[in-house]
């Protein structure tokens, strides 16, 4: 199993810039965990949280994750973004209101690409927040 996994093409992928301020939010906060924003006060924006402080729910998806962060979006944007990689970076400006960043004078910012034909076949599995645990 776990020679299949390395084989597959992960859903979401960081760059190292957000991998570095990840590391820096675990040191400040503890487990935190990724959850893509489908609008509302901040935009469509991946948000950073303390684990307990957002409550997943149990229809959400859990893509993968990112430096041992769990990300996950919900299931009507997965519809639309299951063929895209989801690249996680760092850019400078304010992050969203409720996100860890917040306040560092940078932000989260979700990049994307679409998967070839080729990679449909080896994606990494997801499963619904409630199946993932």
């Amino acid at each position: 199993m776990a020679e299949d996994q390395a084989a597959c093409i992960p859903r979401v992928t960081a760059t190292p810039a957000a991998i570095s301020l990840l590391r820096t939010l675990r040191r400040d906060y503890g487990d935190i965990l990724f959850h893509q924003s489908g609008g509302c006060c901040d935009g469509s924006s991946p948000m950073c949280f303390q684990k307990g402080d957002y409550i997943v729910g149990d229809t959400d998806i859990r893509l993968g994750e990112i430096d041992g962060v769990p990300f996950f979006m919900t299931a009507s944007q997965f519809d639309y973004w299951r063929h895209t990689q989801l690249i996680i970076d760092v850019v400078p400006g304010r992050g969203g209101m409720f996100s860890l960043e917040n306040g560092r004078e940078v932000r989260f910012l979700t990049r994307s690409r679409l998967f070839d034909d080729a990679e449909l076949d080896t994606l990494a599995p997801v499963a619904t927040a409630a199946d993932a645990g």
